[in-house]
C-alpha cells in the first residue's frame, strides 16, 4: 500500500510543540525532545503506511495511535491522513474530547 500524505491540524501542531517546548523546559535540555520527536516521526510514517492499524475512537472516524504516554489522533481522508490531536495521556481527558468533537 502506498504511503498516505500526513497533514497536521494547527491544533496538532501546537499540542505537539507545546508538549516539547514543557519537556525542554522540565528537563533543561531539548535531549528528551529530540528523542521524542524521532519517535513522532516514526510513527507517523507507520500511520501513513498502515493508516487502518489505529484504533477507532467514538469521535467521528477518528483512530488512535499510541506511543508509550502519548497519543495521535487521526481521520483517514481520500489519500490524507488528517492528524487532529497530538495528546500527552496524562493531560485531562475531557480536553481531548472537546478537540475531538470540535
Amino acid at each position: 500500500m502506498a504511503r498516505k500524505l500526513i497533514i497536521w491540524t494547527k491544533t496538532a501542531v501546537r499540542q505537539r510543540r507545546e508538549i516539547l517546548k514543557y519537556w525542554v523546559n522540565r528537563n533543561k535540555s531539548n535531549t528528551y525532545s529530540k528523542k521524542l520527536i524521532k519517535k513522532i516521526k516514526n510513527k507517523v510514517t507507520f500511520i501513513s503506511e498502515n493508516p487502518e492499524a489505529g484504533k477507532l475512537t467514538n469521535h467521528k472516524d477518528s483512530r488512535e495511535s499510541a506511543m508509550e504516554n502519548f497519543s495521535s489522533y487521526y481521520q483517514i481522508v481520500e489519500e490524507s491522513i488528517i492528524i487532529t490531536a497530538f495528546w500527552d495521556n496524562r493531560q485531562d481527558p475531557d480536553e481531548l474530547i472537546k478537540i475531538l468533537k470540535s
